[in-house]
């Protein structure tokens, strides 16, 4: 199974779900590669934000070896699954969308709601960290049955 973690910038929200998903598929053993990217391009080639990488590594991931790219066309062929972390990312990715399989990808990462993004908010790293965390767990669950 292939699930990309789509955010704007690809610095912030979506490197830590890649991070978190990524780790939790492993210490359970699936067969699955987790990747992210940003709608936008500013970032491309970057490591994630460093406050992103600080929060991870609290919690004892290392995410500082991913590297920031955008959303391309192709990614709709290539992923499975593609989870976007609010409205705007959202409405950006469909509007790359071309197919009706392509539309069937695409869903907000949490069901009920955004994932606030912390870029100007140094407060904000913690809470979307747990936040991201918990849905994770819900994924593994849901996409480990649903297979």
């Amino acid at each position: 199974m292939k699930i990309l973690m789509v955010c704007l910038g690809n610095i912030c929200r979506s490197p830590l779900a890649h991070g978190i998903l990524e780790h939790m598929a492993k210490e359970k053993g699936l067969n699955w590669e987790i990747d992210s990217a940003g709608t936008g391009n500013w970032h491309i080639g970057e490591q994630p934000d460093k406050r992103s990488i600080a929060i991870a590594k609290k919690y004892g991931l290392d995410i500082s070896m991913q590297s920031c790219r955008q959303f391309q066309r192709i990614d709709f062929e290539t992923f499975d699954h593609i989870l976007v972390m609010d409205q705007n990312n959202l409405s950006d990715v469909i509007s790359l969308a071309t197919t009706d399989a392509h539309f069937a990808k695409v869903r907000l990462f949490l069901n009920n709601g955004i994932v606030p993004d912390p870029y100007q908010d140094d407060s904000l790293f913690d809470p979307v960290y747990q936040m991201i965390q918990k849905r994770c767990q819900e994924l593994i669950k849901e996409l480990s049955t649903n297979r």
